[in-house]
């Protein structure tokens, strides 16, 4: 794929049930578990990658892998900023003094 236009990156909702379902079924896959970021063009799923275990699947019958790098480049972005908004400021904890000047 040369071009990335009409590209979306989301997460799976509960309403996409029947096209993760559809793409694990062209992609000779199992439904993955837990949540999945999906990718679309002009609206239709063409590529998902679950975040639990960074699996891809995709419709082996379009040219998906670009989708699938795109989706594991947000994936990395997520968990990122998961990782971050976790970690304390400065790497640890704040330092208290009960000391006077």
């Amino acid at each position: 794929m040369s071009a990335v236009a009409g590209v979306t990156i989301r997460p799976a909702l509960a309403d996409d049930a029947g096209a993760v379902a559809r793409l694990a079924a062209l992609d000779s896959a199992r439904v993955p578990e837990g949540p999945l970021l999906l990718a679309e063009i002009d609206g239709e799923p063409w590529a998902a990658l679950t975040l639990e275990d960074g699996r891809p699947i995709a419709d082996p019958f379009r040219p998906t892998a670009a989708l699938v790098d795109l989706l594991r480049r947000r994936a990395a972005q997520l968990a990122a900023a998961r990782e971050a908004s976790v970690r304390p400021a400065g790497g640890r904890g704040a330092q208290w003094s009960s000391a006077r000047a």
